[in-house]
């Protein structure tokens, strides 16, 4: 199941563009614009995170939040906004926000930052539950780890999401620019490079199990295949 995520933003722009980077790396979004309907969305599609901007149309940012922390002790809850003083950071972080994120921001700070909260909001260890078996592996990716029987082995959060990536389309080739503007968007061009070493890095992880291969499609891009 898909981790749900209440993002309230009255800049269409900047929302749309936000919620299909988190659309495209697994996550479930509901978008709203209007601080005055967020509470009866926050009740009926119980979110497992809330991302707040303050500056909002009949209900900013800050009563949100203290109305949601009222309502549930335990979301999380991440202010993303263009309000920088010290004050405003202060004031969210007293109403209950676990985390404050300044405009502009980079999509990759931002999915590390719900990962972090999303992790420190559900300590327990992880099971059967929460895993995918990749031939001999358990890969956790909200964890960012690789398991076997004998080992765990913390992936960077790059390999986690090209790994959950090339699971996700196993079987399937997969187009080398697609990958490098789905994990870097408008700074593809410059981590071409980087793309490669995230691909051997992952060849070695998984080289215990020879029934995992991620083949080289020369002139098109990648293919993994689960014997």
């Amino acid at each position: 199941m898909s981790i749900r995520i209440l993002y309230v933003e009255d800049e269409l722009s900047l929302g749309k563009i936000v919620k299909e980077s988190l659309q495209r790396r697994g996550y479930e979004v509901i978008l709203e614009s209007d601080g005055a309907h967020v509470i009866s969305l926050f009740k009926q599609t119980n979110p497992a995170v809330c991302i707040l901007d303050i500056m909002l149309p009949n209900k900013d940012g800050f009563e949100l939040a203290a109305e949601i922390r009222a309502l549930d002790q335990e979301v999380p809850i991440l202010f993303l906004t263009a309000k920088t003083q010290t004050n405003d950071l202060v004031k969210g972080f007293t109403l209950g926000g676990n985390d404050y994120i300044r405009k502009p921001f980079s999509m990759e700070e931002l999915i590390v930052r719900i990962e972090n909260v999303l992790r420190k909001s559900d300590p327990t260890p992880a099971t059967a539950a929460n895993h995918i078996k990749i031939g001999k592996f358990r890969f956790y990716s909200h964890r960012q780890v690789l398991a076997n029987d004998v080992e765990e082995k913390k992936l960077s959060y790059k390999e986690s999401e090209l790994l959950k990536l090339l699971y996700e389309n196993r079987h399937d080739i997969i187009d080398r620019k697609n990958i490098l503007d789905l994990l870097w968007g408008h700074d593809s061009f410059f981590n071409s490079r980087n793309l490669d070493v995230y691909i051997t890095r992952l060849r070695v992880h998984l080289k215990e199990d020879d029934n995992l291969q991620i083949l080289t499609i020369k002139g098109v891009g990648y293919r993994f295949v689960l014997g």
